[in-house]
């Protein structure tokens, strides 16, 4: 689903799916990064529109790539913890998982979290909400799927976005092409109407 009105928005009710009442103001998230190519290249485009966004990171690899985490930061852009090596919550034993969001912490500093793929349990949510806050969203670029062609995703983007949507895309390999092709033309979109792009703050 592009628009997330479906029942884990409903369940999770006390998680951040979007910032209404932030008018004219969109909040753009990229997960999955660092990535050298895509993220620079992402970097050098919000530079471009003088735009920020929040950049929910890997912990493997922000250990891999910290010279790109640090580029992230010193541009002003806000990062969030995505776990060490990308686990899904509802697969995952909840003391693992914990325990992989921690060692991120080690490489990642923020108060900032966001589950990937969006499933957490609830004693997962439970404990990291002690330290974290819980990032959602309520667009789906869709970017990262075969199934969905880039100017499909573009449209994903364009036809669901209102004032303080949180908006996903990911800054990895598999997700450039389209996200080479639709993040230009989002941000030209918006801004020609007036919005502004923010970072999420802690």
């Amino acid at each position: 689903m592009i628009k997330t009105e479906h029942i884990g928005a409903i369940v999770y009710q006390n998680l951040i799916w979007n910032f209404k009442g932030k008018e004219k103001q969109l909040f753009l998230t990229f997960d999955d990064g660092p990535e050298p190519d895509i993220t620079n290249w992402v970097l050098d485009v919000l530079t471009e529109y003088d735009a920020k966004a929040t950049f929910f990171c890997v912990g493997n690899k922000v250990e891999q790539y910290p010279k790109i985490y640090n580029k992230i930061i010193s541009q002003g852009h806000s990062i969030g913890n995505h776990t060490y090596s990308h686990k899904k919550g509802w697969t995952t034993a909840s003391k693992e998982y914990i325990s992989d969001v921690e060692k991120a912490a080690e490489f990642i500093d923020s108060s900032l979290f966001r589950p990937p793929y969006g499933r957490i349990r609830p004693y997962q949510l439970k404990v990291l909400k002690r330290d974290y806050k819980i990032i959602m969203w309520d667009v789906l670029s869709k970017d990262y799927d075969s199934n969905v062609s880039k100017e499909e995703c573009l449209n994903n983007v364009i036809d669901y976005t209102e004032s303080g949507s949180i908006i996903v895309f990911h800054d990895k390999l598999e997700s450039q092409e389209k996200l080479r092709f639709v993040l230009p033309k989002v941000l030209d979109h918006f801004m020609e109407k007036g919005y502004t792009f923010n970072a999420i703050t802690s």
